[in-house]
């Protein structure tokens, strides 16, 4: 059987399994679903009402009759039945009444913990997986950027996702030295919804945090600082308010899981071989994950480490791209996956 004919009956699936954001990839086809890790349930009967961008349009703004969950924390599964529902219905909506249940390779975080590939490997599996492969993520995100992760080389990669944030040193097909901290986007809409609460009495949720964070954050001085209108509750009369929030005061939200982002960095180049650092040294180091947009924070690696730091093309897409290649070839990249036991 021809592998056309055999894609009638299958469509192997990677996926980047992320705490902010789920991306699908199809064999053959590229990504083909790229949606917020959010599920919207109706407590009375455990029903999915919504899923994905739906699901997250509802956040913070529902009735008692429904709950929005987010089934994924700092890169692992926090809730694993709604990670199953989610799962289950990206695969659904992928596999288009195909017979055959699909081959899937999952990204995992590289210091995730044998219970939590179990959780993972599970979920897909109950969800309608035949077969279920792990990946490394900053390992998947080397090959989504093409970087030469076989050769006696040196590259290193820090991917900054919603849940962690993930620095490695990779060669000769393996991670040399990896430093996986539980920090990334989340963290730092949790900073600046913190910041405004102590400094202006403003509840605000997570959505305006995170859009206050795209839009004005940054890890340096910005060239024009900028502001913008914050919107919320008022702590003391319960009422609504809005508050003049400037860039300078969210780079000061920041600045703690800045640092720690940065410390882990120079903590994985300390551990790194000497032989290895000298590539880094000349090579640099590559940025990928949605948490990588945040404005300046390339120019802030390069002043802290004195090494090269570029942002990767297209950072959000890095995982779930070089899971797709090793889709694409399972048996050439079998030494890449993680084993089972």
């Amino acid at each position: 059987m021809g592998k056309s004919q055999w894609s009638i009956f299958s469509s192997d699936i990677a996926i980047d399994l992320g705490t902010a954001n789920t991306l699908v990839y199809v064999k053959g086809q590229g990504i083909v679903i790229r949606e917020p890790s959010v599920v919207s349930i109706s407590r009375r009967d455990k029903k999915v009402i919504a899923i994905g961008a739906d699901a997250r349009a509802m956040m913070g703004k529902t009735h008692d009759e429904i709950e929005v969950i987010r089934p994924m924390r700092d890169g692992v599964i926090d809730d694993d039945e709604v990670a199953e529902l989610m799962i289950r219905t990206f695969i659904r909506r992928v596999q288009n009444h195909r017979l055959m249940r699909p081959r899937i390779i999952v990204c995992v975080p590289s210091g995730v913990t044998k219970s939590e590939m179990r959780v993972i490997r599970d979920s897909a599996e109950y969800a309608g997986a035949r077969e279920v492969h792990l990946i490394a993520e900053p390992m998947a995100a080397a090959l989504g950027v093409k970087l030469p992760v076989m050769d006696p080389v040196g590259s290193m990669i820090v991917d900054i996702g919603g849940g962690t944030t993930e620095i490695a040193i990779i060669s000769l097909g393996g991670i040399v030295t990896n430093h996986s901290i539980r920090i990334g986007g989340d963290e730092m809409d949790e900073s600046i919804a913190q910041f405004i609460r102590r400094n202006y009495n403003l509840l605000i949720g997570e959505r305006m945090a995170e859009w206050i964070k795209c839009t004005i954050g940054s890890a340096m001085p910005l060239n024009e600082e900028i502001s913008l209108t914050a919107k919320g509750r008022d702590l003391v009369t319960g009422m609504p308010k809005a508050v003049e929030i400037s860039s300078e005061e969210i780079r000061e939200a920041l600045s703690e899981p800045l640092s720690q982002i940065v410390a882990a960095v120079r903590e994985a180049l300390e551990k790194s071989p000497p032989e290895l650092s000298a590539d880094i040294r000349d090579r640099g180091i590559l940025i990928t994950g949605g948490g990588g947009l945040l404005k300046r924070l390339d120019q802030r690696l390069r002043e802290e480490t004195n090494l090269p730091a570029n942002l990767a093309d297209d950072p959000s897409t890095c995982v779930v791209r070089g899971t797709g290649m090793v889709l694409e070839d399972i048996e050439a990249h079998e030494d890449l996956l993680l084993t089972h036991n």
